[in-house]
């Protein structure tokens, strides 16, 4: 039995790959810790992930693959999960920069963009933007 058979298709296993991609990145560096694990049950929740596929995500996330998005902005959304995850511990080791450099590429990101989003990325979560760019977000209205 394939995975689109256990939990369909479209949207829902896109979402569902996604989560599975989250797990992983959760769970690279040992155990799930408690704020990853409020984290993913969030994520869980946003994505209408049931429980027995919460389960079965968890049980062996590797079984799930990386689904690519249409748009910049799904993809772009899809990797800010991903940081929120990685930095539950407010850190980020070399397995996780280098899953989600993997993870980035799967979803349709060249390995040049990538890696320019990834290190930006790390910038912004780690607190190390420049004052212009803390001022641009600061003006920027949602």
């Amino acid at each position: 039995m394939s995975i689109s058979d256990l939990f369909g298709s479209g949207e829902h296993l896109r979402n569902i790959n996604h989560f599975a991609c989250i797990v992983n990145l959760a769970s690279v560096d040992g155990e799930i810790n408690e704020q990853e694990e409020i984290l993913l049950k969030s994520f869980a929740n946003k994505m209408d992930i049931t429980e027995t596929e919460y389960k079965t995500v968890i049980r062996n996330p590797k079984e799930f693959n990386v689904s690519p998005c249409n748009s910049v902005e799904q993809r772009l959304e899809r990797l800010h999960d991903l940081f929120k995850i990685i930095f539950a511990d407010s850190k980020i080791d070399q397995e996780e920069e280098e899953l989600i450099k993997r993870y980035a590429i799967g979803l349709g990101f060249s390995s040049e963009a990538s890696e320019s989003i990834i290190k930006r990325s790390i910038q912004i979560f780690t607190g190390q933007i420049s004052f212009e760019d803390y001022r641009f977000l600061l003006d920027r209205k949602d």
